[in-house]
């Protein structure tokens, strides 16, 4: 894996955000793609954590925190993927269904969720940090696998 680097927008909140949080879900994908079916679900780690749980996960994040608290979508009723070639690509149409939510709303618009009293904003920033947090994970679970490095 080559090592990219985040890109460097001049640009408004929402470009700016939406790149950074791109850029994330990239290296996390870049960090799984690749490694074999039976490899992403053993975990090195002693928290059991796998490689294909956090594509799991931050497909279920965004989801979770877009389209269901934000916007009042449903949330899907399916099993979560359990190839790494069906997650990537859960999580890839997760991108664009999100995508379609956030280019119309507006950052200071609240969750309809009343459970979740947060704005778009705060929703987007804590998808950014999120799937930071997991690229990383990913990094390091994926070099003691296999010894590949890099974002």
């Amino acid at each position: 894996m080559g090592d990219l680097k985040p890109p460097r927008v001049f640009a408004g909140e929402r470009e700016t955000l939406m790149a950074l949080l791109q850029y994330q879900r990239d290296s996390l994908v870049r960090t799984i793609d690749g490694i074999s079916d039976d490899d992403a679900q053993r975990s090195p780690v002693g928290s059991g954590t796998t490689l294909l749980w956090l594509a799991q996960h931050v497909a279920h994040a965004e989801q979770l925190w877009v389209l269901h608290r934000f916007a009042g979508f449903s949330l899907p009723k399916s099993d979560p993927p359990s190839t790494v070639a069906a997650a990537l690509a859960a999580y890839r149409e997760t991108w664009a269904r999100v995508a379609r939510v956030v280019e119309i709303a507006d950052f200071d618009d609240p969750c309809v969720d009343p459970n979740s009293p947060v704005n778009l904003r705060w929703v987007v920033m804590h998808l950014l940090e999120e799937t930071a947090r997991h690229a990383g994970h990913a990094d390091i679970l994926r070099e003691l696998l296999d010894g590949a490095t890099g974002r």
